[in-house]
């Protein structure tokens, strides 16, 4: 399969964030999320794996009960239903990996 970046939508979420759904299928979908400086991920779960790359700029993770500092090259790992957000310190994109797909994601 492949995806095209002009093929895909990018949608705004609010309050400084973007998400674009990229590739996915039944069992895993990739997402990539811009954050301008200062935009919140809030604090939240959901019953997926999820990892998440840094691949530019600056964010103050909190995942559980553990808060760090991460920057591009930076990998994240989320196990279902954890408690996790971030703050954006300079603005940046993720690319987050699920498993399984992010139903809700791809809803109207």
């Amino acid at each position: 399969m492949f995806i095209f970046h002009k093929d895909t939508q990018l949608d705004d979420l609010g309050n400084g964030v973007t998400r674009r759904i990229l590739a996915h299928d039944g069992k895993m979908m990739a997402v990539e999320v811009m954050f301008e400086q200062g935009a919140i991920g809030p604090m939240h779960n959901h019953p997926h794996e999820q990892l998440t790359y840094v691949l530019s700029g600056e964010f103050e993770f909190t995942i559980g009960d553990e808060k760090h500092i991460v920057t591009a090259g930076d990998t994240l790992y989320k196990r279902p239903h954890i408690m996790h957000g971030c703050v954006c310190l300079k603005a940046g994109t993720l690319l987050d990996t699920f498993t399984p797909v992010r139903e809700d994601f791809l809803k109207p």
